[in-house]
């Protein structure tokens, strides 16, 4: 899988994350996007370096899926602990 393909896997992991824990985050829209991004990688490299499970390079395979989007809520969840989880 190329790094458009994980951009977007990213873009859709952190769409879901979000559904999955709702609520204002302090970086709005943009913020949870990069977040997703970032998510999918960082799902990917644990997924390969400690589970000993590599991601598969096709884009329609559950594992690689469920590493993005568990990455993308590992990183939301970090992200609203450290910058808090309201705007003003």
């Amino acid at each position: 899988m190329g790094i458009i393909s994980w951009i977007i896997l990213g873009l859709l992991a952190g769409v879901i994350a979000k559904i999955l824990l709702p609520g204002r985050d302090p970086g709005g829209l943009i913020g949870t996007t990069l977040i997703g991004i970032a998510g999918a990688f960082v799902g990917g490299w644990l997924s390969a370096k400690i589970f000993d499970r590599p991601v598969q390079n096709e884009f329609f395979d559950a594992a690689t899926w469920g590493a993005a989007i568990g990455g993308s809520l590992v990183l939301l969840i970090a992200y609203r602990l450290l910058f808090g989880n309201s705007r003003d």
